[in-house]
């Protein structure tokens, strides 16, 4: 298991969602990336979440709405990792994973695609 602190953590998401593909993160409109340690209920099974509407679902969707959030926890994560290069690659995938559900893709897609 890597140790990282939090600031450090959130300095290799931030450099991994400026290497992501401009077409797939021009189109997060209302989104926010967040860290947090772990999921509410402590485990560390879950590595992100996306918490919003898929865009395939929306209907109105206009001024005042809270946005829409990507989770990614930091202590699951370095959990599975063993070096920082395993961080890097599991924190892409994370985000990848996260905002496809952004656009209404499933998991059984993603797992489908790779990405699960």
């Amino acid at each position: 298991m890597l140790n990282l602190e939090a600031a450090e953590f959130e300095r290799l998401v931030v450099d991994e969602l400026d290497l992501l593909p401009d077409d797939m993160v021009d189109g997060l409109d209302n989104v926010i990336f967040v860290v947090e340690d772990r999921p509410e209920d402590g485990t560390l099974d879950t590595l992100g979440l996306y918490d919003g509407v898929a865009l395939t679902e929306r209907g109105q969707y206009g001024f005042g709405e809270m946005p829409d959030r990507i989770v990614l926890y930091r202590e699951p994560l370095l959990a599975i990792c063993e070096s920082l290069e395993d961080l890097h690659d599991e924190i892409h995938i994370t985000l990848v994973h996260e905002i496809a559900h952004f656009y209404g893709i499933d998991d059984d897609r993603l797992h489908e695609l790779g990405w699960g």
